[in-house]
């Protein structure tokens, strides 16, 4: 493997939608988000990325074909599902870096990489101002039958990245799970650090 990971931001980011569309769509499907997904949507959601010049894309590529990656932006600039319990608590989502997903191919999985990820991230962060950064996750029923028996919850590797879970701090999103008819809104509970 000859593994290559750059950062880019906006406009940079153009060439790499059709792909980052195809691996989000993916990994996604596996536990806990089990995303049903349309390459439309993707691509679509991809793009706001090229508007703002403070957003993140970390690609990381084994020769030309992208294998991993991950996002980042201001949480202003994030969907309002995202800000809003962060106003109801008081904290303004302008003073917070708001890291998106993290995909990776599972060959590429156990090499460094998620730390990678949370390492550039973070220097972006700082690098446009952000002392404070967050990012959300999934909570599934721990009874939910499609849950493999064999899954490592992530929560451990996000406490040594220095992140603190904060269950006050909980939005709803929506999407189509695999095999469902239609969308439906799922928890999605914030982690925080100060850097």
């Amino acid at each position: 493997m000859s593994l290559r990971l750059d950062v880019f931001s906006g406009a940079e980011v153009a060439p790499f939608i059709p792909e980052l569309a195809r691996l989000r769509m993916t990994v996604f499907r596996e536990w806990p988000y089990l995303y049903e997904g349309s390459l439309e949507y993707e691509e679509h959601y991809l793009a706001k990325f090229l508007e703002w010049p403070e957003s993140t894309l970390v690609v990381v590529r084994d020769g030309e074909r992208v294998v991993g990656a991950s996002t980042a932006l201001p949480l202003a600039q994030a969907e309002a599902e995202f800000q809003e319990p962060f106003v109801k608590a008081g904290l303004n989502p302008a003073e917070w870096y708001y890291f998106g997903e993290s995909v990776l191919e599972a060959a590429y999985r156990g090499q460094g990489l998620g730390v990678a990820f949370f390492h550039h991230r973070e220097a972006r962060a700082l690098q446009f101002g952000y002392r404070l950064v967050t990012f959300c996750a999934v909570e599934r029923p721990a009874n939910h039958p499609l849950k493999p028996s064999d899954y490592v919850p992530l929560d451990a590797f996000w406490q040594r990245r220095g992140f603190t879970k904060r269950p006050d701090l909980v939005c709803h999103f929506s999407w189509q799970d695999l095999g469902q008819a239609q969308a439906s809104a799922k928890p999605m509970v914030f982690w925080v650090k100060a850097l």
